[in-house]
């Protein structure tokens, strides 16, 4: 019964944070631009204009403008796009396959490399490579995403001439779902950009599982594994390393929406086709519609991953203390 009161309780709030990012991405729509500028060359008149303005509802009152926007967004409707002249829901819908592909190569690339590593670097933490590691994952951590991007380009691309330095490369519909994973060309486009947005998380998970599994090794029931005589090997991997992984999972979630977030610098720089490189597109052509649908919609991934995390973790560990349940 507690956790299903926190289960309601968390999304009550999780439709109350909806709601304010909805109110926000609405309320920044006048200082974005005139979007008739778009719509409409320099030979229409003023009042010309204030007519058009007048039919789509830009000279209502705000909160007469931000109502009738959330009576359709209740609904699925985020309004239509300026530029596409389609609904701006299927507008993003038709780019976010190549995000999504951008975001399971990274999470690929993360975990090929973080887990081992962070593992090493806790077993070994005075090594030479260890100290290496955790030295180079400051660095990375300090290095802005364009900026590695950018180096790949100019060393893989431009220097060495092994990878495309632009494009999504050839895809393969299979199962409904329009990917470069099915093709040789689009794996090749995928590797460079797949890297640069790893590159901002991985130091973080190398040190997050170094971290974690450094203070379980110091726990007393790792102790008396080690003095039963367990091999070192199951002692690491089947006590240490299994109890290590429900915070790194946690956090691996939540940072799931921080990927997506990432993906408008990586994408604009190799000029991949997703969502962040659309929305780059949607603000310089003053698109508002299309602009506040997309922060709707990364908004909601945030949320969705956040509140979906909380509660599988609330599940899966026991020991968590409920937020408002008596001690």
């Amino acid at each position: 019964m507690d956790y299903f009161y926190f289960a309601v309780r968390r999304l009550l709030q999780a439709l109350l944070v909806m709601f304010v990012i909805s109110l926000i991405g609405f309320s920044i729509q006048d200082n974005l631009g005139d979007p008739l500028r778009e719509l409409v060359g320099q030979s229409v008149s003023e009042a010309q204009r204030q007519e058009l303005r007048d039919r789509m509802g830009l000279n209502d009152p705000f909160l007469v403008q931000y109502g009738r926007f959330l009576a359709k967004a209740v609904q699925g409707d985020l309004g239509q796009s300026y530029f596409f002249k389609k609904p701006a829901l299927e507008v993003i819908a038709a780019k976010f396959p190549a995000t999504l592909e951008l975001v399971i190569g990274a999470t690929l690339i993360i975990i090929t490399f973080a887990v081992p590593l962070g593992v090493f670097c806790a077993i070994r933490p005075k090594s030479w490579f260890s100290k290496f590691v955790m030295g180079f994952s400051i660095v990375g951590i300090s290095v802005p995403v364009f900026l590695t991007a950018i180096f790949s380009i100019y060393l893989f691309s431009v220097e060495l001439g092994w990878m495309p330095s632009f494009g999504r490369g050839e895809t393969r519909n299979i199962l409904g779902w329009q990917s470069g994973f099915f093709t040789v060309d689009g794996l090749v486009h995928l590797i460079l950009p797949s890297i640069s947005l790893a590159s901002i998380m991985m130091p973080l998970f190398i040190r997050l599982i170094r971290s974690e599994m450094m203070e379980i090794l110091q726990m007393d029931y790792i102790r008396f594994a080690w003095a039963k005589g367990l091999y070192s090997k199951r002692v690491w991997f089947l006590h240490a390393f299994k109890n290590t992984l429900l915070p790194v999972i946690t956090v691996g979630g939540v940072q799931v929406g921080t990927m997506l977030a990432y993906t408008i610098l990586t994408e604009s720089v190799f000029q991949w086709p997703g969502m962040g490189f659309l929305f780059l597109e949607a603000v310089n052509r003053v698109d508002t519609p299309l602009i506040i649908a997309y922060i709707i919609v990364v908004g909601l991934i945030f949320v969705v991953t956040n509140t979906v995390v909380d509660l599988v973790y609330t599940w899966v560990n026991p020991t968590v203390k409920l937020v408002g349940q008596k001690s």
